[in-house]
């Protein structure tokens, strides 16, 4: 199993690919892991090597001692890349993920080949919404979230495909409660709105049309905000990378641009063993 300790936290990780290619990595939101990227995953492997992990507290990654901030999911990402022996990536993230981004963007943004910031904002909602969130997960667990919280990452037309709207919520539930509340607390404490003007790396900002938690609204303040950067809307909710996957992975292949030589024929899996 593919876990690497960084200072106390098992973080799980996917590695795939072939290992002469440029890498991919996609960072989850919150209450997700990484299998909420598989079809892109699958739709990149043919001309990236793709990186997926699960953040700390969620999936089989394990929650360590001590607060959670935007600081340390950042810098659990840059240990991960530097275990691995990964020099840059292009990163991917979602919500609680796009936060993370844009951290690693305005910290350590050598790292980066280019930023997608997809369904996410400078600043994700308002203390009080999170505060009572946090309290209702502390009182009754993960299964007190478990009905209204996915119903906000999709449209109505994808909660009423019931096998599919099933494997999210299952996925939610997984989630642990220290976990969630940890990430809650990081995401309700972060506010990049004056900050993320200095990031410099080229960025794709993907919103979607009926996201309730990140209104398309916020990813034009990051368009705004980000010289050059890109803005992309495709139809969905939260999750349009789920609900809407192959318009979602054509938007991340345009502008990503993968070059001829990056296109290899058959790509092959290989899983990294960590420097050291």
């Amino acid at each position: 199993m593919p876990l690497i300790d960084l200072l106390g936290t098992d973080l799980y990780y996917e590695l795939a690919g072939d290992p002469t290619l440029p890498v991919v990595a996609f960072s989850n939101s919150l209450g997700a892991d990484l299998s909420m990227w598989d079809s892109q995953a699958t739709a990149l492997r043919p001309y990236f090597r793709v990186l997926r992990y699960d953040t700390r507290g969620h999936g089989r990654s394990t929650m360590p001692a001590g607060p959670t901030t935007l600081a340390s999911l950042g810098l659990d990402f840059i240990a991960l890349l530097d275990a691995l022996g990964i020099e840059q990536v292009h990163l991917c993230g979602v919500s609680l993920g796009g936060l993370t981004a844009m951290w690693v963007a305005l910290h350590v943004t050598t790292r980066l080949h280019s930023l997608v910031l997809s369904n996410t904002a400078a600043k994700i909602g308002e203390a009080a919404a999170w505060n009572e969130r946090i309290a209702v997960v502390k009182a009754g667990g993960m299964k007190a979230i478990t009905d209204a919280v996915p119903t906000r990452w999709f449209t109505p037309a994808f909660v009423a495909d019931s096998t599919r709207f099933q494997r999210q919520k299952q996925m939610l539930l997984g989630c642990s409660m220290q976990g969630y509340v940890a990430a809650s607390e990081a995401i309700r404490d972060s506010d990049l709105r004056e900050k993320v003007s200095s990031i410099t790396a080229p960025t794709l900002i993907i919103s979607a049309t009926d996201d309730v938690a990140t209104p398309p609204a916020e990813g034009r303040f990051l368009q705004a905000a980000l010289a050059g950067s890109e803005f992309q809307l495709l139809p969905g909710g939260h999750l349009c990378n789920i609900e809407f996957p192959e318009l979602y992975n054509a938007a991340l292949l345009k502008f990503l641009n993968p070059q001829p030589a990056e296109r290899p024929t058959p790509w092959m899996t290989h899983d990294a063993t960590p420097k050291g």
